[in-house]
Order: structure tokens, then sequence, then C-alpha cells
């Protein structure tokens, strides 16, 4: 019995993102980002209902800005006291992990989804999930985090940065794509 495109997807295999149930998950979260985004601030609150029930995890403390997007928010988790600023999207087909104390500038964007390099099953929405990690104390200013990528503890990137390899705990990286600064020990 072959399993599911979902069952693919979160193997991380190769799965085809046109599949009905999947459409389905998004549509659902298009549902909830919509109630996060046009909801008023005082009524809102960190983040809108809808949009806390469907990510896997989140804590408490989490505070979400609008405009925010995600294409599932299933494979999203969330530690305490994330912020995520203005204009983040998260296209969440791998799981997305960030951890406490992370913060996101405006606009930033995570991709997990790699589609195939054959241009026929590109057309036909096969694509392949990468998993983000994002670990505690990271400051993310502004830009794209790629599939595949961890963040290490206490990073910070630049803002305009497109991030396609791991971050070291402790660096800072700028550029597209990101590298590391150098360590100067000025203020």
């Amino acid at each position: 019995m072959s399993a599911s495109e979902r069952g693919k997807m979160a193997a991380g295999d190769w799965y085809c993102c046109l599949d009905p149930e999947l459409e389905r998950l998004r549509q659902r979260a298009r549902d909830a980002v919509h109630q996060h985004n046009t909801m008023a601030p005082d009524a809102r609150g960190s983040m809108a209902p809808a949009l806390r029930a469907l990510f896997a995890s989140v804590a408490d403390d989490v505070l979400i800005e609008a405009p925010f997007h995600c294409s599932y928010g299933i494979n999203i988790s969330l530690g305490p006291r994330v912020y995520l600023n203005a204009g983040c999207t998260m296209l969440d087909s791998g799981r997305i992990l960030i951890g406490e104390g992370s913060m996101l500038g405006p606009g930033v964007q995570i991709y997990c989804a790699e589609h195939h390099k054959d241009v026929p099953l590109r057309s036909r929405g096969i694509e392949i999930a990468r998993t983000v990690e994002i670990g505690k104390d990271v400051w993310i200013g502004g830009g794209a985090i790629l599939g595949g990528v961890t963040i290490g503890d206490g990073a910070i990137v630049g803002a305009g940065s497109v991030v396609t390899r791991d971050v070291a705990a402790g660096a800072t990286v700028v550029g597209n794509p990101a590298r590391p600064l150098p360590q100067s020990g000025k203020l």
C-alpha cells in the first residue's frame, strides 16, 4: 500500500503538492491566517485563536504581528517568548521549529519546499519538504531562510540575508548567500 502524499511530505520524501488532502489543509491554514490578519489587534491579542489552534505547538507568550502567512501551520512549533514581526511568511511543508526567545524581523520568509529540478516532475507538483530549525535567542533581521537549514542558538542573521546553509551558534551572517562576519570584538 502506498503512503499518502501527506505522509510522504511528513517523512521528507518526494510528494505531489497538488493532492486534494494537502489542498484541504492549505485551505484550513488560509482561513486561520485570514482570521489573524483581519481581527482588530485588541480582539486578536498575541495571536488569533484559529491560528493558535492550527500550529503543532505554540507557547502562551508567543506574539505574531499581522500580516502573517503560512501554508499549513501544522508543521510550525514556536517556543516561549518567540516574536514574529509583520510580514513573516512560513511555507511549512517541512517542520519549522523556532526556539525560546527568538525574534524574526519584518518580512522574514522561511521556505521548506524544494521543487523538483526535472521540469516534467515539477510541472506535476512534485516537491520535497526540508525542516528548518532556529535555535534559542536567535535574531533574524529580515530575509529568507531556505529548507534544510539549522540556525544555532544566539545567532544573528542580518536584514536582507538569504540563508542557504547552517549557521553556527553565536555567529552573525549577512548577505546573499549569507556568510559569517569576522569576529572583531568591537561594539
